[in-house]
This record gives structure tokens, C-alpha cells and sequence, in this order.
């Protein structure tokens, strides 16, 4: 009976100590595949290496994801490799089961041009450009997550000596703006934030068109609509301009104490991450002396 051999093919899995998890999508990936050949009055100890094929071919039509039809491969060869160990069947066929390549998705980390292109993109002859040139300026030149951006209030800002203090429940740090940023945000505070108040006790440094503080939200739409005006073909966050700030500091020669204290990392192990990434070989044709120093 097939129920019996899966099911003893998942106590094995269970006995080489596979977490809940493998051991859950293993039976649903398995019971997918065994019922898809019984529909067809065929045995799986009796399949080819062709009806293999044909059963990954089904999975693409039904629009399966590459990594859900990696793993189902991934179930069908350990189920083989069990049966072959068992004498159940002569071979192992599904060993020739090709499954299509995961995809693999890019960090997300913008190079220094796809940052400068990015930062291109806001409409300066209007309000609303000139706000959002303002935030994407401020982030990449401080490295400060989206929440903080949102939440700066205007004393948080000094634009006579050039810096912003973020503050977190018992600790502020003072992080200098470049003078770009410095001069995007003095026209921001100077000429366009009067006219996006509602009422003149706003606190809040950066308001919506409906003179409100942003939200998370309202600032990812912001970013997602200028990444696809500047073309940039990958998966950006929220933190993108963050994580993108800390690898060029690092590649630019900082010290990894001063990017930990930029980024108001507690434990040095989170700003490590950024060094591996930094690693990696992102670095573009793009001046090394970073012009919004």
C-alpha cells in the first residue's frame, strides 16, 4: 500500500531528526506527487524517468513558484533515494529530475551610480520633488533607518552646523549631513515646508501633501515609484538606501567603529554583516571620492 511506504519513508525523515517544518511539506509535496500519477493508474514504483520530467512540467503549468517546485524535487528525490535503500525499486530515476534554477535575488543593495540615478529622480519644480529629494538625500547621506527619518521633528535638525540628532528612548546621536543633504533640507525647511503645514504647532520635519507625517508607507511608495523611473531592476526595502549608505562607507575606507555608531548598531556583529556585502563585488565604475561628502 503507497499510504504505508510514505508514511514510513516520513518516520525515516523523522528519525534523521528533520525539523516540523521539512518534514510537513516533505508529506504535502509527496501526496501531491503520488496522486497526480494514481489519477493517471500509474504506480510509483513503476514510473520513468520521462514521467519524471512530465511531473515538473505539470508543476510549471500550474504556475508553481521555481523554489516550490525546487523543493517538491528536492521531497521526490529523497522519497526515491528511500525506496531504492528498501529494494523498492531498481534505480533511482528521479536522480535526473532537472528542476529550473531558484532565482537568485540580488542584495538589496544599490551601487553608488544606481543611488546618484535614484537621487535624480524627484521633480524639483515641485513641492512634493523637492520634499522627497530632501529624505532620499538625508538617508543616504546619514544612514538613519525610515522610522527615524519620519519621526525628526524640526529641533532635531541644525542646519547651522550641519546635523540631525536622532533619538531613541535613552540615547540621542548626532549624525553630520553632507553638503548636499544639508542644502536640500535647508530648501525643504526654508521654502517648502511652510506650504505643506496645515497648522504652524507642526512638529513633525517632513509632512505629506495632506500635511500630515509621513508614514512607512507613504515614503516605500515614494521609493518604489523613483526606482522604477530610474530603472533600477531590483527588489528594494525600506532600509535599501540604509544598508546601501553602509557598504559604500565601508568601501570608501571607514572604519567599521564609525559606521557602527552612524547606524546606532548597539553590538557590532549587525554592522559586520555590511562588510561581507561589501565584499562582494559592488563596487561600479563610479568616482571612489564620493561627491556628497
Amino acid at each position: 500500500n503507497m499510504k504505508i511506504i510514505i508514511d514510513e519513508s516520513i518516520e525515516s525523515l523523522k528519525a534523521r531528526q528533520a525539523s516540523q517544518n521539512t518534514i510537513a511539506s516533505y508529506e504535502r509535496d509527496i501526496m501531491q506527487f503520488s496522486n497526480y500519477f494514481e489519477g493517471q493508474n500509474k504506480k510509483i514504483f513503476d514510473l520513468t524517468k520521462e514521467d519524471m520530467q512530465d511531473y515538473i512540467n505539470h508543476l510549471i503549468a500550474q504556475g508553481k513558484s521555481n523554489s516550490t517546485i525546487s523543493r517538491s524535487t528536492a521531497s521526490i528525490k529523497s522519497l526515491y533515494r528511500y525506496l531504492l535503500n528498501k529494494n523498492l525499486v531498481e534505480e533511482n530515476i528521479a536522480e535526473s529530475i532537472e528542476a529550473p534554477k531558484v532565482d537568485r535575488k540580488e542584495p538589496m543593495i544599490l551601487t553608488q551610480s544606481e543611488i546618484e540615478t535614484l537621487l535624480e529622480q524627484p521633480d524639483l519644480s515641485e513641492l512634493k520633488g523637492q520634499r522627497d529629494k530632501a529624505m532620499l538625500e538625508i538617508l543616504y547621506a546619514t544612514g538613519i533607518r525610515v522610522t527615524e527619518l519620519i519621526s525628526l521633528k524640526l529641533e532635531d535638525v541644525n542646519l547651522t552646523n550641519g546635523y540631525i540628532k536622532v533619538k531613541k528612548k535613552n540615547s540621542e546621536r548626532h549624525i553630520p549631513l553632507g553638503n548636499l543633504s544639508l542644502k536640500c533640507l535647508k530648501e525643504y525647511i526654508n521654502k517648502v515646508r511652510p506650504l505643506l503645514i496645515r497648522t504652524e504647532d507642526e512638529k513633525t520635519l517632513f509632512i505629506n501633501t495632506n500635511g500630515q507625517k509621513m508614514t512607512r508607507q507613504g515614503y516605500w511608495k515614494i521609493l518604489k515609484q523613483y526606482k522604477e523611473q530610474a530603472k533600477i531592476d531590483k527588489d528594494i526595502t525600506p532600509h535599501t538606501i540604509r544598508h546601501s549608505f553602509a557598504v559604500h562607507m565601508l568601501q570608501n575606507g571607514a572604519e567599521i567603529k564609525t559606521v557602527q555608531e552612524l547606524l546606532g548598531h548597539t553590538d557590532v556583529a549587525s554592522t559586520m554583516m555590511y562588510t561581507q556585502m561589501s565584499n562582494l563585488n559592488l563596487k561600479d565604475d563610479y568616482l571612489k571620492s564620493h561627491p556628497r561628502a
